[in-house]
């Protein structure tokens, strides 16, 4: 029935408090017993110390003398409806009582055997009669002048009603006790149940989202820190959902990416097969070949992006850093492009800067693949006729530990909703463009290993500039 949360919180907290409060009730009965005990006590001595002054001046050790003088003395007590008076002669035999009837000389009088032996004259007694009436005592000794006990006198107190209220007060505590138990367990049950179904439910939400139902719901019941963490995982649902589908979409492009070239290279050489049983002639071969070898470049270029991808990944990417002139890489990179943005009618702009710049520390394939990668998606979205611009900046007085290469182009622009996830792996923009959708989640990472930065701006219609940071080499 209890199991989990519940379990642990039964054994623990809830077995504490209620041994604490059992120490608690425990030693408020204790402590009304041994007060009303204590008053009993107190009475029966206050009560007793009379006898001090009644016999103080008895120098007679006559028996017929002592007993006329304690009947007088019983005669007189003023406290007969509290308590009983026996007078004891000096063989420990009673013969007088404040009720007038005769004792059952059966009871033993432990309490004047102990009071002869007894250094201030008197003992206390707490028992049961033969009648089974619970009762409490004090016995003092009478002696004579010189020190002979020659009876004593015995005052006894019915406790039953004391035990009976001492009963009742202890029913109550323990009833109020066990209120106070509980009221605790029904509130804390509460409490714990607010935690433990809300967590269960949670569980199994995250059950199903763990296998693959991204679209379960969590019902949200307060605003505490469960109703967060219900957001938390219902937001994580959500991305997971988006990236799920992003996964697929990513998938089902970079199957269509392989496919195409795939298709062109086998359509190719099974014309060329074909061909070659026949005479082929040389135009048809040459075009034949040209289309494989691109469409080859093509697909390593797709295969090494994936790979470049999964070693970011898992962080096994190495990075091969020397110094190196960023100018250099860049030229190159814009020298291999030319011909690409000539063929497509877009105009690619570059002027080299004429001064020196401070040499970068990196590697210089992957920041040649971070330029191919930003100026490749520049052209990509840049309209017939229109223009990407390259630009590198660096400023010894306004940022003397950056170099920034900015590129611009004229395409269509990024909308504003998607420019915060262009980044992302899987992402793409713009369904319509050939590509993967990770290259520039590649770009980002290299540059971050770079310890460098890679920004975008962007405008629907307008065109999209990208920047880049990469630290110089500081030397000494």
């Amino acid at each position: 029935m209890f199991k989990g949360i519940t379990r642990r919180w039964i054994l623990s907290t809830m077995l504490v408090i209620f041994v604490i409060i059992a120490m608690i009730v425990t030693s408020l009965i204790y402590a009304v017993s041994f007060l009303y005990n204590k008053e009993i006590e107190r009475t029966l001595t206050s009560v007793s110390s009379e006898l001090a002054a009644v016999f103080d001046d008895y120098q007679t050790d006559n028996s017929t003398a002592f007993t006329t003088a304690a009947r007088e003395y019983v005669e007189d007590f003023g406290h007969k409806e509290q308590m009983e008076v026996m007078v004891i002669n000096s063989t420990g035999r009673i013969v007088l009582t404040s009720t007038g009837f005769s004792y059952d000389e059966s009871e033993s009088l432990p309490d004047f055997e102990e009071a002869k032996s007894s250094v201030s004259g008197s003992a206390f007694w707490k028992g049961t009669l033969g009648s089974g009436e619970q009762v409490e005592s004090i016995t003092r000794i009478i002696t004579n002048k010189n020190g002979y006990v020659i009876g004593g006198v015995r005052y006894l107190v019915s406790v039953v009603d004391v035990n009976q209220r001492v009963i009742l007060i202890s029913a109550a505590l323990i009833l109020v006790g066990a209120a106070i138990l509980g009221l605790i367990f029904l509130t804390g049950s509460y409490f714990i149940r607010s935690i433990v179904s809300p967590v269960r439910e949670l569980s199994e939400a995250a059950n199903k989202i763990a296998h693959g139902d991204f679209s379960t719901k969590i019902e949200k019941h307060k605003n505490d820190e469960i109703g967060e963490l219900c957001d938390a995982i219902t937001d994580m649902a959500k991305d997971l959902e988006a990236t799920e589908q992003m996964k697929n979409d990513f998938i089902s492009r970079v199957s269509h990416e392989l496919r195409t070239p795939l298709t062109a290279i086998k359509g190719w050489a099974e014309t060329m097969q074909i061909s070659s049983q026949r005479k082929l002639d040389r135009r048809t071969f040459d075009k034949g070949m040209d289309v494989i070898i691109k469409e080859s470049g093509r697909l390593t270029g797709i295969v090494e992006e994936l790979l470049d991808f999964s070693r970011l990944q898992t962080g096994r990417m190495v990075l091969l850093n020397e110094k190196l002139d960023i100018l250099a890489e860049l030229d190159e990179v814009i020298y291999m492009l030319k011909d690409r943005a000539v063929n497509e009618g877009k105009h690619l702009i570059y002027d080299e800067p004429e001064a020196i710049f401070p040499p970068v520390y990196g590697d210089r394939n992957r920041l040649k693949q971070v330029f191919i990668n930003i100026i490749d998606n520049a052209l990509k979205y840049t309209p017939e006729d229109g223009v990407v611009a390259t630009e590198v900046k660096y400023n010894a007085e306004t940022d003397p530990e950056n170099i920034t290469i900015i590129v611009t182009d004229t395409g269509c622009g990024i909308p504003a909703e998607d420019l915060p996830k262009v980044k992302e792996k899987f992402y793409k923009a713009n369904q319509k463009v050939n590509g993967s959708g990770i290259g520039l989640a590649v770009a980002d990472e290299i540059m971050q290993l770079h310890k460098g930065t890679l920004d975008i701006e962007s405008g629907v219609g307008v065109g999209t500039t990208v920047t880049l940071k990469l630290p110089v080499l500081l030397e000494n």
